[in-house]
């Protein structure tokens, strides 16, 4: 008898240990990276984006696909050719129980272009903005120099701050969580750099309640050790899975992958402004004119680089050719562009014909743990450019370190990536390819100084176009423009791929974002 009941026991405790780890109370994510601060203003780079809809809400949500929903606004329209009315939402109270209102998002918008010493800011997105109204608690009317079509997608890009807590507040404020109270679905338990960050469930959230106490993020940036990680057990979901790990995890039967196609360009940044650019020299190591600055020099980098190779071979297919900024099918891009043929041949003879018939010496700088296989890619890269006359040597580092260093302009060849926040292109021209102007936020990460007075033209033209096929074309043909100067030479759109244990799935998104609320339990 005693015997049949340890037993029993035995199996009820087997039988509980189940239920418990079916209904867990944690969440463990094992992302690439982490950001690099909690001020959601200070830094327009995914981490820092991502982990911000943890902690704040948007007035304007984009779903999966980056389609705008209503967030702390439920609706929004012009009122006037330069006038847009948002009404806000009636009942939701930030982490310290102080109310939602109108004061919050005329501080943000005040706010976002006077954050010290962005590396990348905001400040595209509020550039327009003339003056602020505010009509009662739960209205706000965005007054506008000119008309501003875009409007309501530039403030789909940024998250909303509370007057009350980060008034006279630093980003360090924010980073020791001090200011870094928000409507968000979570609040922050605590931030440990470079090991983990810790999110408490906000149970008086207007939204969708999570099923989730608590979500614990650890960054891990080994692609191997982030696998090792989800096959243990030791993280339930994991983005950036390697492409060289794919098939094997379809195999495995307590994990489920996710595929999405992204607007996450990767592509190179070359300094096209300087007269003498910090990482080039002729072949005997002497100073030269930057060779970067003629057109005919950066279409050859261009054509010199197999992207078919790269996505099928150092991408293993999960990466697609890019022709412009964003992907066909999204607003703003054009139907002429097309990925750039590899063509060493054509290479050689452009680079003879702007006076390089021997080539030059340059370094390609790039980060080894931002976006999926950069430091291959990077290799890659200068292989093909070694091929046609370009001495190439590689420089990768950590993302910490790298993005800083090409924001100070420190490098002539940039491998970087870039994804738009506003799910359409000329957020991509105006951060990118547009003149660098710090007040106006235009080019804020316009890393190689590109400047072409007919881009910046048809832009401004366009931001301020109400009628919609008009601004379509203006953007169309400022990119046409942009791309067909190799203002930047695109090289791939990423494939997205995340890994989850079994009875948890990720509906994957566009912009890349690991958003709590996307996991789907089974």
């Amino acid at each position: 008898m005693r015997k049949q009941l340890l037993v029993v026991v035995a199996v009820l405790a087997c039988l509980t240990l189940g239920i418990s780890s079916a209904l867990a109370k944690d969440l463990t994510l094992g992302l690439k990276g982490e950001p690099t601060s909690l001020d959601p203003h200070f830094h327009n780079v995914t981490n820092n984006n991502q982990q911000a809809l943890y902690l704040f809400d948007k007035l304007i949500r984009q779903d999966s696909r980056q389609k705008l929903q209503p967030g702390l606004a439920v609706t929004w329209k012009p009122i006037a050719d330069t006038t847009w009315e948002f009404k806000l939402r009636k009942g939701v109270t930030f982490h310290d129980g102080s109310p939602f209102t109108a004061e919050d998002v005329k501080f943000t918008l005040e706010r976002i272009p006077n954050v010290p010493n962005s590396p990348s800011s905001f400040t595209f997105a509020v550039s327009a903005i003339k003056e602020v109204e505010i009509v009662d608690p739960l209205t706000i009317r965005v007054h506008t120099e000119n008309p501003a079509p875009l409007l309501p997608r530039m403030f789909a890009s940024f998250t909303i701050v509370s007057k009350k807590n980060a008034q006279g507040m630093t980003t360090e404020d924010f980073n020791s969580g001090k200011a870094a109270i928000g409507t968000g679905p979570y609040k922050l338990v605590e931030w440990v750099r470079g090991d983990r960050t810790v999110y408490a469930r906000n149970d008086a959230y207007w939204g969708e309640k999570s099923p989730w106490e608590k979500i614990i993020i650890r960054p891990i940036t080994n692609d191997g050790t982030r696998v090792a990680s989800l096959k243990s057990g030791d993280v339930d979901l994991i983005n950036f899975v390697p492409p060289a790990d794919v098939k094997h995890l379809e195999k495995d039967s307590g994990i489920k992958l996710s595929k999405s196609a992204s607007t996450r360009l990767i592509y190179l940044h070359l300094d096209s402004n300087r007269d003498v650019t910090p990482t080039v020299t002729g072949n005997d190591g002497s100073v030269i004119k930057n060779p970067m600055k003629d057109s005919r020099v950066r279409k050859a980098i261009s054509k010199a680089i197999n992207r078919e190779a790269i996505a099928a071979r150092i991408m293993e297919g999960l990466a697609i050719p890019a022709s412009q900024m964003v992907p066909d099918g999204y607003a703003g891009t054009s139907t002429k562009l097309k990925a750039e043929p590899y063509d060493p041949q054509g290479a050689k003879a452009l680079l003879t014909e702007a006076g390089y018939p021997d080539g030059f010496k340059i370094t390609i700088h790039g980060p080894n743990d931002r976006y999926v296989n950069d430091g291959d890619i990077a290799q890659a890269i200068a292989q093909m450019l070694t091929k046609v006359g370009i001495r190439t040597e590689v420089n990768t580092m950590p993302k910490a370190v790298y993005f800083g260093r090409a924001s100070a302009l420190e490098f002539s060849l940039m491998l970087v990536g870039w994804a738009t926040d506003t799910g359409e292109q000329s957020n991509c021209l105006a951060s990118l390819l547009h003149t660098y102007d710090k007040e106006k936020g235009f080019g804020a990460s316009n890393r190689g100084r590109y400047s072409n007075p007919l881009v910046d033209q048809k832009l401004e033209e366009a931001l301020v176009t109400v009628d919609p096929a008009k601004h379509n074309q203006l953007i169309i043909e400022a990119t046409e423009i942009g791309i067909g100067d190799t203002g930047i030479v695109p090289i791939h759109y990423q494939v997205n791929v995340w890994g989850s244990r079994k009875g948890l799935a990720y509906n994957g998104r566009t912009d890349g974002y690991t958003l709590p609320r996307e996991i789907i339990v089974k």
